[in-house]
């Protein structure tokens, strides 16, 4: 909304040649990944040892910034489906905050990236339980300055569903969604159109990499499903709703969807969507009452694809832009 772009004295968001119209600004990161200037330099590695009695372990990668800022809060950054820390848009945002003073924490969910060769389980867009623990065990030296969060995608969709179980006690001062799929089932459907043929394609078969990868605890039963699953809505069907407590994936999603915790969140949030997203139906951030909760900040331009919004003005991501102008305020 214009409203929000001003509040973030932010130019409003303008495509870069060649990188027109929705479909060129979601694959644009892959076709640019590793883009000069845009990642950052080395980190820390931390590990974080599940309390819920799994053995899993998660691996995320911590940066201190040369120049730190008194006040800054550390910031958590949580991929999309089939993301990891190593994801472009992870490490152009991680980039974008060093440079502004903060310390970073790219993670890495239950069974992503690195983290799968350490756990038998597997993140899904309701696993908030997962968050919660890991603000939970994170090392006191981290929390002094106060924490801010980023989620992309799926992990914006976990970020807003534990935003508002938490409400009031989130122990975040701010946080941030970019293209969060904040319906499930409405989201699922719409990838599953013709005209998504190839992403819903490549993402299932991401999907099924993943899920079967090493480290990964399956049954005869499980490994059949995921790998005849044909559709992700038939993947969640067989694997993540049977698994994780859910009668299947209809009711998988409409308990997980954000729009059901949305109305809780307390905490301030900027709220990251495109109008000419091709997975995410616009639609759906259109026709929410934004105005009901103040702490919810829609940030809603015409263009800039999935998780793209490569504008005019530079290599940097508009919507990291958008994001650290929010954090300082």
């Amino acid at each position: 909304m214009q409203t929000s772009i001003a509040s973030l004295d932010l130019p409003p968001f303008r495509p870069r040649f060649p990188w027109w119209g929705g479909d060129l600004q979601t694959v644009a990161s892959r076709l640019r990944r590793g883009a000069a200037g845009l990642a950052p330099p080395a980190g820390e590695r931390l590990r974080f040892s599940m309390t819920d009695g799994t053995g899993d372990t998660l691996l995320a990668t911590l940066h201190r910034p040369a120049t730190p800022r008194p006040g800054t809060p550390l910031v958590l950054l949580i991929h999309g489906l089939t993301g990891c820390e190593d994801s472009q848009y992870i490490l152009s945002l991680s980039r974008l905050m060093l440079d502004r003073g903060h310390r970073v924490l790219r993670i890495n969910l239950r069974g992503a990236g690195p983290s799968r060769a350490l756990c038998g389980g597997h993140y899904y867009a309701g696993r908030s339980q997962d968050f919660r623990m890991l603000l939970g065990i994170l090392p006191d030296d981290l929390k002094t300055d106060g924490l801010a969060a980023v989620g992309f995608s799926l992990g914006g969709a976990m970020l807003l569903k534990y935003l508002g179980e938490e409400g009031a006690a989130a122990p975040l001062v701010a946080a941030a969604t970019v293209c969060a799929p904040i319906d499930l089932a409405v989201t699922c459907r719409h990838m599953m159109r013709p005209r998504n043929l190839l992403y819903h394609r490549y993402i299932i078969g991401m999907m099924k990499r993943e899920a079967t990868g090493e480290g990964a605890v399956l049954s005869a039963a499980e490994r059949a499903g995921i790998m005849g699953s044909r559709t992700v809505w038939e993947y969640d069907d067989v694997f993540i709703a049977p698994r994780y407590g859910y009668a299947d994936a209809a009711d998988y999603y409409e308990r997980c969807k954000p729009i059901r915790f949305m109305p809780a969140i307390r905490v301030p949030t900027l709220v990251l969507a495109a109008g000419d997203d091709p997975w995410i139906p616009s639609a759906l951030y259109a026709g929410y009452d934004w105005a009901a909760n103040p702490a919810l900040q829609p940030l809603l331009p015409g263009s800039g694809g999935h998780v793209g919004f490569h504008g005019t003005g530079g290599e940097q991501p508009w919507s990291d832009l958008a994001i650290a102008r929010f954090f300082d305020g």
